[in-house]
Parts: structure tokens; sequence; C-alpha cells
């Protein structure tokens, strides 16, 4: 059997991730999927399945009030979650099932701990803020990933309608720009986790040559410390309510649930905004396309 090195290990992270996971999950999850590469017979699914468990054990701790443990339980959850992927990239076991059993996990785990975390603020204080807070952030984790895969649809439906090619997704954004021309597109496909566009780089076309080198600086440093740009997501909101939160204590649930909720959702009503313009724009060029067929 091969033995894997940890540079192996680190060739397998995605080129651009959040910065939540480039910073504070990949030094970890890294480090413990060498052994488990070289050590164990685990598989990308069985490690699904733990960071499931983990995450149900993580949404007990928060219904018995124990907010530390369940945060720190969590980001186990989740850790474990980034080494199953790593692991499939490692040794190529990845299947579609798999790719399955992590989305679906996924959204189990912040479902019940969203649950867990409101069930036992509630019982403990009788404030039913809380129950809003559990309902409104399984909501809206929800509604991100219904979301993000129809507006993937919609542009994939849009590209092979005017036959344009897919722009490379870590590509600088005004070298794409040659490819997309006037239809900037707005939506950057990742993975089904991060199914979403870079917000200051779709800015950044449409700013004059100064806000524009700004941005194309700003993204190309990103991109060398492997950070997407647009700097909240579903990822950094998880990590906002389950993990930052409790840890500062009970009095930040609430709060920094709500900041974390609002910027995710100011940032899903951009991508929408976006993409009615990017399918707007696609509708007018077509129209002209077909007079100018009607002319000739």
């Amino acid at each position: 059997m091969r033995t894997y090195s940890l540079d192996d290990v680190y060739e397998t992270r995605k080129r651009r991730d959040s910065w939540w996971t480039v910073y504070f999950v990949d030094p970890v999850a890294c480090r413990v999927a060498l052994p488990v590469a070289n050590h164990t017979r685990l598989t990308p699914n069985g490690l699904t399945v733990l960071s499931l468990v983990l995450g149900m054990v993580s949404a007990a701790c928060f219904t018995m009030n124990q907010l530390v443990a369940g945060a720190v339980v969590f980001y186990l959850s989740f850790m474990i979650d980034c080494v199953d992927g790593k692991i499939a990239r490692l040794k190529g076991t990845g299947t579609p099932f798999g790719l399955w059993l992590d989305y679906v996990g996924d959204r189990i785990r912040v479902v019940v701990c969203a649950g867990g975390l409101a069930s036992g603020q509630y019982a403990l204080t009788g404030d039913v803020r809380y129950v809003v807070l559990g309902a409104a952030v399984a909501v809206l984790d929800l509604f991100r990933y219904v979301n993000a895969p129809q507006m993937k649809r919609v542009r994939e439906a849009v590209r092979e309608a005017r036959n344009e090619p897919e722009p490379d997704e870590d590509a600088d954004p005004l070298e794409r720009l040659s490819l997309e021309q006037a239809h900037t597109q707005p939506l950057e496909p990742v993975s089904l986790e991060q199914t979403l566009t870079e917000p200051l780089e779709r800015v950044s076309l449409e700013r004059g040559p100064r806000q524009r080198g700004f941005f194309r600086r700003l993204n190309r440093f990103l991109a060398r410390h492997r950070v997407r740009s647009h700097l909240i997501s579903g990822i950094e909101f998880h990590a906002a309510v389950f993990v930052v939160a409790p840890l500062a204590g009970a009095w930040a649930l609430i709060p920094l649930a709500a900041l974390a909720g609002a910027l995710l959702l100011a940032n899903e009503v951009f991508l929408v905004y976006r993409m009615w313009r990017f399918t707007r724009r696609h509708a007018v060029a077509s129209s002209r396309e077909s007079r100018e067929h009607v002319l000739v």
C-alpha cells in the first residue's frame, strides 16, 4: 500500500476555498488526513457518516446547554467533513453516492444543530427569540442550497443557448472578460457546497480603471492564499452560528447569528440580482440577433 506524505495531502486542497476553511480548518484537516490515509481503511463515506454522527453529538450538547462542548464537536464534525474529501481525492475513491451523502449530511447537521441550539436556549430562558433563531438558520441554509443549483442550471442553460465556453473558475476576472465579453457570468461553480459567484470579482468588472485595478490586485492576493473573494458563504455562516457564537457565550448567539445571516442573505440577494441582469442581457442579445437575422 502506498505511503502518502503531507505534501501529497496538501495537493488535495482546493485551489480556492472559504477563508474559514483555509485558515482555521485545513491546517488541522491535512494533518488528520495523513494518518487516516496511511494507517486506516476508513473510506470517504465512512468519514462522512462519522462527521454526521459528530454533528448529532454537537446538537445534543447544544440541547443540554453545553455551548462550548457543542461548538468544539461541531468544529470536529466539519473538520472530518473536510478530511473525507481529501481522502477521496488522495486515493481516487470518491463516488457519486459519496457526493450525495456529503451534501445531505451537511444539511442534516445544520438542521439538527439549529434545532438543538434553539431548544436548549428556549428551555433555559423561555425566550421565543431562540425558536425564531433556530428556524431562521435552518430555513436560510436550506434556501441557499436549494437556490444555488437552480442558479447554476440557469447559467448553464444560457451559456448552452449562446454556445459560450465555461471560463476557468480560478482565472483572473479581467482575463475571463475576454471570454464573457458583455455577458458577465454571475455564477461561479465550485462544488455543491460552494456554488456561488464572487461578488468582489463581479463588481470589479463594472468599475473604472483605478477601482478595477484594486479589485484585481485584491483578487490576486486572495488567490495566492487560496481564499475565494466572496468573504461570506455558508461555511462562514455555520462557523459564526455554531462555533464562534457558542464559544463567546449565550449573549452572542442572537446578535452574531443575526449579523451572519444578514450578510449571507445580502450575498444571496446580490447573486439573484446578478443572475437577473445576466438573463436580461441574454434576452436582449438574442432579440437583437433575431432582428439582424431577419434583416439579412
